[in-house]
């Protein structure tokens, strides 16, 4: 397969994943800025959206204040911001138009019908009922194009770059959201385990798909060191970083057998899963949590760059 294809569908991948991990994060935004004034919340949550995205500098160049109509308009719909979630459809049907021959016919018609669905909202009169079902129609058009990936792509090349950037993608945006709900969202005096952490830890588990996971893998109240473990060590949940790494590293092993070498990216995608593998989320708290994303963040973002050097440029 040539670079410059390989580049194009694992951008494409990446992209339609962050479009969606953003709708999430703003729909897990909304629900905790319309918490009463009583349960005591005193912090910006679309703030902490900005910060989750990794926007908050970008976003600060071009409005004052982090209010909820100028951060879902930042978000959504400026294309001065190249992750927003127009941004990342716009350069997703790019890249499917690049290769439009590597794909089938479904993800291409997901792809062009969500773009062209996408042209005809904007942030004039969208108000919260409105916001939600836009936020919907994103997060049904991403699983739409993850199904049909998984159920009409060969097996091939092309299919392990899409996943590769899917999970390179998703690790990150989980670390983020988990180190932002951690460090930013509960404010100084606030009770660990009280009302308003309950309700950010529940929000932030249904931001990603696993509120109900969490009851059937822990079954009992949502305690803060719990959710870390869910969402960064435990392998059965598809949305955790270690469920991440374990299919970055399979799909990266697999590319090496298929072109007969291995690499940089390889050899760090197994370190950074034997790290998530022997990792024990007590430690990890005593540790310091913050630290622990961190270098998940650093390393992820190291390997990205090192697949880039090794298969796509």
């Amino acid at each position: 397969m040539l670079s410059r294809t390989a580049d194009s569908i694992y951008w494409l991948s990446r992209y339609i994943e962050r479009a969606e991990n953003t709708a999430r994060i703003i729909d897990a935004a909304s629900r905790l800025a319309a918490l009463p004034a009583g349960y005591g919340g005193s912090t910006n949550e679309w703030e902490s959206a900005l910060l989750s995205t990794g926007s908050l500098t970008a976003f600060e160049q071009q409005y004052d204040v982090a209010s909820a109509e100028n951060v879902v308009e930042f978000l959504v719909f400026s294309g001065a911001n190249p992750s927003s979630i127009k941004s990342c459809l716009e350069v997703a049907r790019a890249n499917a138009r690049a290769v439009r021959t590597a794909l089938t016919i479904e993800m291409w018609e997901t792809i062009n019908t969500a773009w062209l669905e996408l042209r005809s909202h904007s942030s004039r009169g969208l108000d919260l009922g409105r916001l939600s079902d836009f936020l919907r129609f994103v997060k049904q058009m991403s699983l739409t194009f993850d199904g049909s990936v998984y159920r009409t792509m060969l097996r091939n090349d092309a299919y392990y770059f899409s996943r590769i950037g899917v999970y390179i993608e998703r690790a990150d945006a989980t670390a983020r959201i988990i180190d932002v709900k951690y460090h930013v969202l509960l404010p100084p005096g606030a009770q660990v385990g009280g009302s308003l952490d309950y309700f950010q830890w529940s929000s932030i588990l249904r931001s990603v798909s696993a509120l109900t996971a969490y009851h059937w893998v822990y079954r009992q109240n949502l305690k803060p060191w719990l959710v870390a473990d869910l969402l960064i060590l435990n392998s059965e949940m598809p949305r955790s970083i270690a469920a991440c790494y374990e299919n970055i590293t399979r799909y990266l092993d697999l590319l090496a057998r298929d072109y007969g070498r291995q690499g940089p990216c390889q050899r760090l995608s197994r370190a950074t899963s034997s790290k998530l593998e022997s990792a024990n989320i007590t430690e990890v708290f005593q540790s310091g949590l913050h630290e622990f994303l961190a270098d998940l963040i650093d390393a992820n973002n190291r390997l990205g760059a090192t697949i880039t050097e090794q298969y796509l440029v």
